[in-house]
């Protein structure tokens, strides 16, 4: 037992860590588009992060408990309520068997995280319970929640003494805005474009367009241009979530948490692991504006995010074990 979807939210699909091991075989990786909130989310209830968590793109889902469950809710500013009672972001929750938590329009951001103490029991494909939506694999069903769907949950009972005071400090949270500077390092073929279009992509804001989904964003802005006798296609190489290319259209593509293995586009740069929260966050219509920073700055970034998320983890079993 957990939760009777009532209403599926315009796109809520079960999300852990993600599908590592299997890309060389072509299967995507998967996996949250806000990492930093998917295990934020997840250390507040007391779950590993590799938990099972419902990620939730713009508007949520209404769903009623079956049973008492405690629960976090990070990332988007996603208003949400029990049974017409505000519920907390970023802070644990208890929800009892019965009342219905309605997860509503975002009012900044653009995805949010629901954790509950256990994960969401659903058979893992390939060592990941993530959903991949074009093979039709993983979460429930392979698919998004819908109308009448029963979600399971792990644990049967959920003592009160795990609903903690503690909450996600701002200070640690990344800076989520509407329209974001993001760091990037160069990619390996930013050398082939010109200089001028290197200057503009470095100077311009692009525009997130509506074609843009958990596979990637299809940025608007001053066409890129490569140099003169550059092939704009290259013999396909590996790429990953943040990487930047830029087919013949000279519009970058920026490629998301559902992104192919290997693309034949060239790379002109990355966004840093520690800004793909940033980048999630921003709706259709935002716009993103790319800063270049030095390789050791976004190793920097990265390993205090993970610090930051540590020490949160420890402030939590910490609390538990003292009053437990």
């Amino acid at each position: 037992m957990g939760f009777e979807v009532i209403k599926p939210g315009l796109l809520s699909t079960l999300q852990d860590e993600g599908r590592y091991g299997q890309r060389k075989y072509g299967v995507i990786t998967s996996g949250p588009m806000d990492l930093f909130a998917h295990r934020a989310a997840n250390i507040l209830v007391g779950n590993n992060r590799g938990a099972a968590a419902l990620e939730m793109t713009l508007l949520g889902p209404s769903m009623v408990a079956k049973k008492d469950m405690l629960l976090s809710l990070c990332g988007a500013d996603m208003e949400a309520d029990r049974d017409g009672i505000r519920v907390p972001l970023w802070r644990p929750f208890l929800i009892r068997k019965g009342d219905q938590l309605n997860v509503h329009y975002a009012v900044k951001g653009c995805r949010a995280y629901l954790a509950v103490y256990g994960g969401f029991e659903v058979k893992p494909v390939m060592g990941s319970r993530s959903t991949y939506l074009h093979a039709g694999i993983g979460g429930h069903q392979g698919r998004a929640l819908q109308a009448g769907d029963d979600l399971p949950v792990r644990q049967d009972v959920v003592g009160d003494y795990l609903h903690h005071p503690g909450s996600v400090s701002a200070f640690i949270r990344p800076g989520y805005e509407d329209n974001p500077v993001v760091r990037v390092v160069k990619g390996k073929e930013a050398a082939l474009f010109t200089e001028a279009s290197v200057r503009s992509f470095l100077a311009q804001s692009y525009i997130v367009t509506a074609q843009s989904d958990r596979m990637g964003y299809r940025l608007e802005g001053k066409e890129l241009e490569l140099s003169d006798g550059v092939p704009s296609e290259m013999i396909s190489e590996a790429v990953v979530q943040g990487t930047i290319q830029v087919p013949p259209s000279g519009q970058p593509i920026l490629l998301m948490a559902d992104c192919q293995t290997t693309g034949g586009y060239p790379r002109i740069a990355h966004v840093i692991t520690a800004d793909l929260p940033l980048v999630a966050q921003v709706k259709p219509g935002g716009k993103i504006r790319f800063r270049e920073v030095s390789h050791r700055e976004a190793q920097e970034q990265i390993l205090l995010q993970a610090m930051d998320l540590r020490l949160l983890e420890a402030g939590v079993r910490a609390w538990v074990r003292d009053h437990g």
